[in-house]
């Protein structure tokens, strides 16, 4: 029987963490562009490279985007009402799979990307610390369309953290908290199958 995980394991790179509200361009390099340009391509890099085992390059990948990224924020929000109601061994419980299943995702579709070369292309700023910073990776063999892809960085911690990744116009988190919050719906608001339905999920990414 089909899941609402069955799309996500489709087009899980052209889905999304938060959604963006336009506003005017920045008009010079800010520090969240600065923190996308320098960051992401090592992720690339890293994700790219030849002398590492796959053990070891999923390692050093996992050190990088829990890094980079909020993940905690984004499992909370991934949970939408069901976060209220759950315990917090059951919250607890759901932000590590969910950091799991996120590394082994994140693994799994930007391996594809391998090779390509990510060029900041502007940015937009929401409030004074939270920026839409929009990107085009570019495969420097091809010469067809570069896949657009947005970052949401909050500045407002002690370093900027990555919030919702964008490709081609759909953001990841808020498709995942539909999909999630779809799951618990199904299943009487019960937290632990969904961490248990992670798991596997994480499982197959790898596999």
């Amino acid at each position: 029987m089909s899941t609402p995980f069955s799309l996500a394991r489709r087009t899980l790179l052209a889905t999304a963490l938060v959604v963006p509200f336009l506003t005017a361009p920045a008009l010079a390099a800010d520090p969240a562009e600065t923190f996308v340009s320098d960051n992401i391509q090592r992720g690339l890099a890293r994700l790219n490279s030849k002398t590492l085992t796959p053990a070891a390059k999923r390692d050093q990948f996992e050190q990088f985007l829990t890094g980079l990224t909020d993940l905690k924020r984004i499992a909370d929000f991934t949970l939408g009402q069901y976060r209220r109601s759950a315990s917090p061994a059951d919250v607890a419980g759901f932000e590590s799979a969910f950091q799991n299943y996120a590394v082994s995702v994140y693994q799994f579709y930007f391996s594809k990307y391998s090779g390509q070369t990510l060029k900041v292309t502007g940015s937009t700023q929401r409030a004074p610390t939270d920026y839409i910073v929009s990107t085009q990776l570019i495969d420097p063999a091809k010469s067809g369309q570069p896949l657009e892809v947005s970052f949401r960085v909050r500045t407002d911690g002690a370093k900027p953290v990555v919030t919702d990744i964008s490709v081609e116009g759909v953001w990841l988190s808020l498709q995942q908290r539909d999909q999630f919050v779809a799951f618990l719906g199904q299943n009487n608001g019960n937290v632990k199958l969904l961490i248990s339905h992670l798991s596997e999920l994480a499982k197959q990414f790898r596999s």
